[in-house]
């Protein structure tokens, strides 16, 4: 049970201007408060079923580009959108809600109503469906959007000039962006925005006019179509769409990151399911470190008492219809549901100058074992309520920013203008947050910044870093990250740095988005006993490139110039036969690229491949498809490697990874297993979730332990080692650490599976491997000391568990056909620096006698 803070729970002064705010739009005041629940998490982070997404999603999340913004226009902006196949099947209609195949005519529809409402296609999903994005705002002729760009652009830009503008205090134009249905299976948010937006279509009083004369809303009418058509919280590639803005993964997310790129938003509404009483942003600690907490805090909790105030005036009541009163964390809670990661919506757009963002979970639950089991009288009465929760916290957000524009556009200013000056951050204080209760030591989380960073470009001494440098660059760049190249060495901060080097300066309007994604991160761990989901991410350290944290020094005179994209690592040499490093997941998925046109690639003793010269042609164009480089080698290679087919029971995110290096995959499951498979097509078995041979019938067993008698496995964490025991294969006892552990690791690697591998790694849930038999080799282990880095582990009540235990244990293992991780190589598009490890894991076990053979 969570323990609430002992503060006042409405301070008089704060409840007063939130109900002065709530009182428009609709929406009456009404009481406040809160008997406050205890928050829980949303399911375990750890996925432990096994993924069935198609291969055909993976192809369109790794291609797809989203919508790139059209040349300045006018407002409206009209768009006929095609109608969608009728879907009897979409799971929206059960609830009462508005079904996919309903959206675009509505939309249509409501374009129709006047000249308040534009609708534009943003995308496409994993699954193939229309993104939509509906603007509502006053009619603006093409000079007056184009002096809106020009203010938004000089509002980032320029801070400290469009801190004094008049014509911005003036004229600028709130942006509010408010995001439904992230959760495919939390509905109701698209039918409240659709609700909201044909209100405000023809609404005819003053507070609604002068709100659009002065705002801009953007409505994400559904974030996640495939989720809201099948009933399923991921998208069709099982992606958790709330936890993917540091990787942008999905085509769905860079959809979102790049509405919130060109809109700006000063306040933000994610709409979400299903916490009773309603959950309002802002949360317990810990708090992101890396944005401007006191900007952030002031104006969302402001709002938050103003939607509190609003949806408990909607008059639901526990005894009447068994919703609780409305609860903000931050107020009422201690700890478990932070705003730590950037992977949450709202936490994400504070680093581009959102300074109001909320999570809003509506009350009563629809999804799941409810969705199964409850009679549908009783799903469309919560779904009405739910829907009407949504709609006055909408209503309510666009009161605060009618009242309190002037305010949000002001520290939207002062966000990027801290950035911009390299200005220290402001702690959280009484006194400099005043009229929000409750502030202490707890609650202080700031960072101190680097002057800058450099990432070396790679090359001949440091090949690995190569592709990897260019990736990384490119997510900076398109998370609007700042990025300069140096036209010739030159020195900074005491130290040398090549000709081509990146640098990234903090002294940028984003630098707390560049240092999220940089940064090593935070050990937490003695912080708070709970968090909600990851606690380390860092790309600086897990994607595979070198990245250097320059503490202090001056950039002044340095011979720099921006980039708007990395430079081109593909390179093939002229003459020769060709050699290809394998430590990058772009070399991986070249080298399938090759396999696939039966090219005949060989291994060589130090881990790359070797090309031959007649394969020069094949090689430019998989050189110039995956970015990476081939160098001239005098090596003819050992044993021949062939294409290889995958078998694997594995996470949503290690699937996906699979397919993004090229591996030819066939999802399976227990349940695929029992209704029959046909192992014939399978050279290798991936292990990691949904597989339990206990649970398997009889000839379903029978098969598998044929196949296993003469081929590969590989194995990850607890699901890989129980089958690793239950076939006899490798000598080893596993041992669990605390399974709310995770966070970026230390590493020694030491074996062929992870030669070349970068010294960090990450776990969740982590495992290590003792009393290794014969045969057994130890290819990694979690270093000695303390080897978490950033992040969150603790020791369980026992005392066990905890990294002093794991220190210095064997992180993954070898023999006999198999290969077994203790870490979390694949987790959700992360560390793709780990990737290669487990391809060389598929190749060695596939293609050798012995793991320990392969060298």
């Amino acid at each position: 049970m969570r323990i609430k803070r002992s503060v006042p729970a409405r301070p008089a002064l704060i409840t007063a201007l939130a109900l002065a705010a709530a009182g428009s739009l609709l929406l009456a005041p009404g009481p406040a408060g809160a008997d406050p629940l205890p928050v829980t998490r949303e399911g375990s982070a750890v996925d432990d079923r096994a993924a069935q997404a198609p291969a055909s999603a993976a192809r369109r999340a790794l291609t797809a580009d989203t919508a790139t913004a059209a040349p300045t226009r006018s407002y409206p902006r009209r768009l006929t959108l095609s109608p969608d196949p009728e879907n009897p099947g979409d799971k929206s209609l059960k609830l009462g809600l508005t079904p996919y195949h309903a959206i675009a005519p509505k939309l249509n529809a409501l374009q129709r109503l006047g000249d308040r409402v534009s609708v534009e296609v943003t995308g496409r999903s994993a699954g193939g469906h229309r993104l939509y994005l509906v603007t509502v705002t006053a009619p603006e002729t093409t000079r007056q959007a184009r002096a809106q760009e020009r203010m938004r652009e000089l509002i980032e830009n320029a801070p400290a000039t469009a801190a004094k503008s008049r014509e911005i205090k003036r004229d600028y134009k709130t942006p509010v962006f408010v995001n439904s249905n992230i959760h495919g299976n939390e509905w109701e948010g698209t039918d409240a925005s659709l609700k909201v937006i044909e209100q405000l279509a023809t609404a005819k009083d003053a507070r609604t006019r002068d709100l659009l004369a002065h705002s801009r809303l953007y409505f994400n009418v559904t974030a996640n179509p495939d989720g809201r058509i099948a009933g399923t919280r991921s998208n069709a590639n099982g992606f958790d769409l709330n936890r993917d803005f540091v990787t942008a993964s999905q085509p769905e997310t860079r959809a979102m990151r790049q509405i919130e790129l060109d809109t700006q938003p000063a306040v933000l509404l994610d709409l979400h399911g299903y916490v009773n009483g309603t959950l309002i942003e802002p949360t317990t600690p810990p708090h992101g470190e890396n944005y401007e907490y006191d900007l952030f805090l002031k104006n969302s909790y402001a709002n938050a008492l103003g939607m509190e105030s609003a949806v408990n005036a909607l008059g639901y009541t526990p005894a009447k219809d068994g919703v609780e009163p409305a609860q903000i964390p931050f107020r009422d809670q201690e700890e478990g549901w932070d705003d730590w990661p950037p992977i949450f919506t709202p936490q994400y757009a504070a680093f581009h100058g959102t300074v109001a963002a909320h999570t809003v979970e509506i009350p009563l639950t629809v999804n799941n074992e409810e969705y199964d089991e409850l009679p549908v009288p009783e799903l469309r009465r919560r779904s009405a309520i739910n829907t009407a929760v949504a709609g006055a916290a909408i209503r309510a957000t666009l009161n605060h920013v009618r009242e309190h524009r002037g305010t949000l556009i002001t520290d939207q200013i002062e966000v990027f203008r801290r950035g911009a000056a390299g200005a220290a951050q402001v702690p959280v204080s009484p006194e400099t947050v005043p009229g929000v209760p409750g502030i202490g030591p707890e609650d202080v989380y700031t960072t101190t910044f680097p002057r800058a960073y450099v990432i070396p470009p790679g090359g001949t001494r440091t090949q690995r870093s190569a592709p990897a440098a260019a990736r990384l660059v490119d997510h900076l760049l398109a998370n609007d990250v700042r990025v300069t190249r140096a036209t010739r060495p030159f020195r900074l901060a005491g130290r040398t740095y090549p000709r081509g080097s990146y640098v990234v300066d903090l002294h940028q309007p984003k630098r707390g988005m560049a240092n999220a994604l940089l940064a090593d991160g935070r050990d937490i761990s003695g912080k708070v006993s709970v968090m909600y989901d990851i606690s380390g991410w860092s790309l600086g350290s897990l994607w595979g490139a070198t990245v250097e944290r320059v503490p202090s020094g001056s950039l002044r005179g340095a011979p720099l110039r921006p980039v708007g994209g990395a430079a081109p690592v593909a390179h093939v040499p002229a003459h020769g036969d060709l050699r290809l490093r394998l430590t990058d997941p772009r070399e991986i998925a070249a080298l399938n690229s090759l396999l696939r046109q039966g090219v005949p690639v060989r291994r060589a003793a130090d881990g790359s491949v070797i090309v031959p010269a007649s394969a020069r042609r094949e090689a430019r164009t998989a050189a110039r498809t995956h970015d990476v480089s081939f160098t001239a080698t005098r090596q003819s290679g050992t044993a021949p490697l062939h294409r290889l087919r995958v078998a694997a029971a594995v996470a949503p995110g290690e699937l996906f990874a699979l397919r993004e290096m090229g591996f030819d995959v066939t999802p399976v499951s227990t349940s695929v297993l029992n209704a029959g498979f046909d192992w014939s097509g399978t050279d290798v078995l991936f292990v990691s979730a949904g597989l339990d041979r206990a649970d398997l019938t009889e000839p379903a067993r029978k098969a598998l332990d044929a196949f296993l008698d003469g081929h590969g496995l590989v194995g990850r964490g607890a699901a890989g080692a129980a089958l690793n025991a239950a076939t006899g294969r490798l000598a080893v006892k596993p041992v669990e650490g605390n399974a709310d552990a995770n966070g970026v690791i230390r590493v020694r690697n030491s074996g062929g599976i992870t030669r070349d591998a970068p010294a960090r790694g990450f776990v969740y849930a982590p495992l290590w491997f003792t009393d290794p038999g014969p045969g057994v080799r130890v290819e990694q282990s979690y270093a000695t000391g303390n080897p978490l880095v950033s992040g969150h582990w603790r020791p369980l009540r026992d005392g066990s568990g905890g990294p002093a235990a794991a220190a210095g244990q064997a992180s993954v293992v070898s023999g006999y056909h198999t290969v077994l991780f203790g870490t979390e190589p694949l987790f959700r598009d992360h560390p793709k620096g780990e990737f290669p490890q487990v391809a060389r894991a598929l190749f060695t076990v596939a293609h050798s006698a012995s793991v320990k053979e392969s060298g």
